[in-house]
């Protein structure tokens, strides 16, 4: 019993031919369960006298398309520390993998007219909000046809509704404050996502914006990515109460298990639609943990031990997870999640040659598009006699 099924993926169908055979018998694809229902983890509430649910419902549609999606970001990270290490790609790198039931399932749990921004480790955000894996991968090597067009490196990308990737620690808090107010403004049914992590969280400037947009009632949801290490130092040794979803005093706060993406998903639907009712902004800690080290300068052992890594990797992997729970609710087989890795890995490796051959931009193009929609004008370079134009 042979039989050709399309499968969803977020950005295209595609034609897979599966063949599952369990007790002697062989059975199509069409005889995978359609959904299932699962238990996640209850959240620790702040100032809520109700949280988010504690059982949800997984299709086998969504199953398929969290588990391709988190795959890809997975193989795509792994991909951009080997074209590190081969020096092809310099400077600033933050890698994500490890963190992408994260940016998997905040993106589930909003709309794409919905707003995001966050830190530098953005690559996974870049990838959810629409970016294509080659003009990521091509902007980390500095190429024309990255998604910044080779400008902006690992820290800048964007995308319709995506605000980067910041270099500044913590400076994107106030920005995301902003977009909340311009939502409002304009009256619209939207929010902004606004992430940071837990070293960024001591930041002065993240209270003032916590005060302002309580203040306001800004359709905010704050959300501070806790990976359990500032750089090289612990939460405990930076951070007098780790507490970071009470960090709002008078805002609401959850903390949400940020390894499973159905818990992350149904806490950012509770979020979104307490903001969306007009109630003002919530923060949520999502508790989740990076395998690589901060930036690609860290090896990521000098304040951590392997046995730890290795111990999150085999009792907590976001993918592993995802994965073993559909296999054991008949929402899929290893069969075919096996062939599901097969085909992210040729579409990761043949970004990365894209990535590797499209030509670098030229000098000439340094000026511009520094304003939209601007007449061109001359910008001094690195000294008084070079001028570029600058065209938008």
């Amino acid at each position: 019993c042979e039989k050709a099924c399309m499968m969803y993926s977020k950005f295209v169908f595609i034609p897979v031919t599966r063949l599952h055979e369990k007790a002697g018998l062989l059975n199509c694809v069409s005889h995978f369960a359609s959904e299932a229902t699962f238990d996640v983890k209850k959240c620790d509430l702040h100032r809520l006298e109700e949280g988010p649910p504690v059982t949800t419902v997984l299709t086998r549609e969504e199953g398929l398309r969290y588990y391709r999606t988190m795959q890809t970001i997975r193989r795509m990270e792994l991909k951009a520390d080997q074209l590190y290490k081969q020096k092809i790609i310099r400077g600033f790198c933050h890698l994500y993998d490890g963190q992408e039931a994260c940016c998997v399932g905040l993106e589930a749990a909003i709309k794409p007219t919905d707003h995001l921004i966050t830190a530098y480790r953005a690559h996974g955000y870049a990838y959810t909000r629409g970016t294509p894996i080659r003009e990521i991968l091509a902007e980390l090597t500095g190429r024309k046809g990255g998604c910044a067009k080779g400008k902006g490196g690992s820290m800048h990308m964007y995308a319709k509704n995506f605000y980067g990737g910041n270099g500044i620690v913590g400076a994107q808090v106030p920005l995301g404050a902003g977009i909340a107010l311009a939502c409002n403004y304009f009256g619209k049914d939207e929010i902004c996502l606004t992430l940071y992590g837990d070293g960024a969280a001591n930041q002065g400037q993240i209270f003032e914006t916590y005060n302002m947009a309580a203040l306001w009632k800004l359709p905010c949801i704050f959300i501070c990515e806790n990976n359990r290490y500032g750089m090289g130092t612990s939460v405990e040794r930076a951070a007098a109460s780790t507490d970071y979803y009470k960090r709002g005093d008078f805002i609401p706060g959850i903390r949400v298990d940020g390894m499973d993406i159905l818990c992350v998903r149904e806490a950012t639907k509770f979020a979104a639609d307490y903001c969306r009712s007009g109630k003002g902004p919530m923060l949520m800690e999502l508790q989740t943990y990076r395998y690589h080290g901060h930036s690609m300068s860290d090896p990521g052992i000098s304040y951590r031990t392997r046995e730890e890594i290795q111990e999150v990797r085999s009792k907590s992997d976001p993918i592993t997870l995802l994965k073993d729970r559909m296999v054991n609710n008949n929402l899929s087989n290893i069969e075919e999640l096996k062939e599901i890795d097969v085909e992210v890995r040729k579409e990761i490796e043949e970004a990365a040659q894209f990535a590797t051959t499209d030509p670098e931009p030229s000098l000439e193009e340094l000026g511009n598009h520094i304003y939209k929609n601007e007449p061109p004008f001359e910008v001094r370079g690195p000294s008084q006699w070079i001028k570029y134009k600058s065209i938008g």
